[in-house]
């Protein structure tokens, strides 16, 4: 069976009866499993017009079906053959039910004598387990309405048991280059999920717009959401589109995602840029930057790319309105699904704070001693503040010059170094180097990949990742949270060009993040994998996702014209 992520174990049991859904087909849910038992309803209600009625309220107790007596455990992969017919006579049951001596996110699927049973270790895992559900009932379950109505979907007996390696499984979208609507992070929360993904760190703030709507601070949206115009392809690029660019989210559709996300077990990270990357703030309200070296009153946001040299002033004033801003960011973003917040922290040019008797004076008065350590004053000072409201600070691999409080943690982004240092430090990281999981770089090295950025990375480059570097020790090992693959959108103008860089490479990161039982990279079975990979296309294909074909770009996904920066050779592993 064409599984992605591929399951720690799964054994066939073809000489059982396996089980037939539909519309007969009752869903029994124990306490626990609410989430799970609506999620199914929908999505299975919709490809196959399943109603999935309430079963017997005793019948989630049931245990999940056993092996037959004496028989033999089987190698995992695939059934030989067609599964035999469950019994005609009686309706098939689905169970879902919380068993915690599974552990956090693991579960059991299995299917026998006309019954599926989900077990999870937690809410979390029985979704899980009804993510596999639905690769296992193939393409059609990922349709929004039936093509085959009235079609029976057998599924053969088997037992599936899985659990994740890594708590955080994560992917960055970058709204900010280029804004995303609502329902385009809806769909990717559906992605990420159909994954075993569960973290979507949402890049909400930077030079080029700011997306979330403050309400203390109305001018972040109404001035800092908009650029006149913007650059196509790499900032070398002489093209531009003069529309205006821009959009943010509300309140309430900031609730409605987190809502979605729990649902699904998604955590969100929202990220709120300090002190660099902060022009389109300082755009809306003058006073965060430099006064006294630039006339910040003229400053626009910024509508090219790179990094701009315009960052916050390093002043109580700034602390305090970026505090408000935190504020309202702590209450749209509940701690249940957000206990991490990310501050940036990243790329913040010195060359105005050293121009600045504000800024000199500051460092004085502080005794941080330079402008890095005023950097890192503003990362401490943040760092501090979220955690005397029960938060986590998290922050791009810059955060470490000048030390950080033993709570924060690091973004691993320039290589594996940042995080290794981290680590041994005690901090806990989570691995998104650039050279490696930056999905915006391109697929290949062809002349037809649109805005061709960085260094070519395959879909087998990204299933020979490793989060954890060799030579680390056990102990800072265990300070390794997870990884997260990067989608930054600075040349990613519409969903299909996001759709593109983000797939089929998410699907071999999604395994890389999640199975316990894939071997060292040069050890992985990556044909075996591309063979699944076929199936899984298929899905993708239902699901509407314009991915990248295995034999390059479709004439309509190429940009002939639009200048990227190709780096040429093996990305160092740095």
């Amino acid at each position: 069976m064409d599984l992605i992520p591929a399951p720690a174990s799964d054994v066939p049991d073809p000489d059982r009866p396996g089980a037939v859904l539909d519309a007969r087909t009752v869903l029994a849910a124990a306490p626990g499993t609410e989430g799970t038992e609506r999620w199914l309803r929908t999505v299975l209600g919709a490809a196959f017009a399943l109603p999935l009625r309430p079963a017997p309220r005793d019948d989630a107790a049931q245990p999940a079906p056993g092996p037959a007596a004496g028989s033999a455990p089987r190698a995992a992969g695939p059934a030989p053959g067609p599964a035999p017919a469950a019994p005609a006579s009686a309706p098939a049951v689905v169970r879902l039910r919380v068993e915690a001596g599974l552990g956090p996110e693991a579960y059991r699927l299995t299917v026998a004598d006309g019954a599926v049973d989900l077990a999870g270790g937690d809410p979390a895992g029985v979704f899980w387990a009804a993510q596999t559900l639905r690769q296992l009932l193939g393409p059609d379950a990922y349709r929004r309405a039936p093509v085959r109505p009235g079609a029976p979907l057998a599924l053969a007996a088997r037992r599936i048991e899985d659990r994740p390696r890594f708590g955080w499984r994560g992917m960055l979208l970058d709204v900010a280059r280029h804004f995303r609507p609502k329902d385009d992070v809806l769909r990717q929360l559906d992605l990420l999920a159909a994954h075993k993904l569960n973290v979507l760190h949402l890049h909400l703030t930077d030079d080029q717009g700011w997306r979330l709507e403050i309400r203390r601070h109305p001018r972040l949206t109404e001035v800092g959401a908009w650029r006149p115009r913007t650059r196509r392809g790499h900032r070398a690029s002489l093209l531009w589109d003069d529309t205006p660019h821009g959009g943010h989210y509300t309140h309430d559709d900031i609730r409605e995602i987190v809502a979605y996300a729990a649902e699904r077990h998604v955590r969100i990270v929202p990220e709120i840029d300090v002190p660099g990357h902060s022009q389109a703030a300082i755009a809306a309200y003058p006073h965060l930057g430099n006064t006294d070296v630039v006339d910040t009153s003229a400053l626009g946001v910024w509508d090219t790319w790179g990094v701009s040299p315009n960052v916050l002033a390093p002043t109580e004033a700034v602390l305090r309105f970026y505090e408000g801003v935190f504020e309202e960011v702590l209450d749209l973003f509940p701690a249940a699904v957000s206990p991490f917040v990310h501050i940036g922290g990243d790329e913040c040019p010195k060359e105005q704070w050293r121009a600045s008797a504000t800024a000199r004076a500051r460092v004085g008065e502080l005794g941080v001693g330079d402008e890095d350590g005023l950097q890192a004053w503003f990362v401490r000072h943040f760092d501090r503040w979220l955690a005397d409201r029960g938060r986590r600070l998290i922050g791009w691999d810059e955060i470490l010059e000048g030390g950080l409080a033993p709570g924060a943690a690091v973004s691993s982004w320039r290589g594996y170094a940042g995080g290794v240092a981290a680590a041994e430090a005690g901090h806990d990281v989570v691995m998104c180097p650039e050279q490696h999981v930056y999905l915006d770089h391109r697929q290949d090295g062809g002349p037809d990949e649109p805005v061709p950025i960085g260094y070519v990375r395959t879909l087998e480059d990204v299933y020979r990742f490793e989060p954890v570097p060799p030579g680390l020790s056990p102990e800072a090992a265990a300070h390794v949270l997870g990884a997260q693959a990067n989608v930054w959108t600075e040349v990613l103008d519409s969903r299909a060009r996001v759709d593109y860089q983000t797939f089929p490479r998410l699907a071999a990161f999604a395994e890389v993040a999640w199975s316990t039982t894939l071997p060292a990279p040069e050890a992985r079975d990556y044909d075996g994998f591309a063979r699944r990979m076929e199936g899984h296309l298929l899905r993708l294909d239902a699901l509407g996702v314009e991915y990248r074909p295995p034999a390059g770009p479709a004439p309509w996904q190429r940009r002939p014209g639009v200048l990227g920066r190709p780096i040429e050779g093996k990305p160092p592993n740095v």
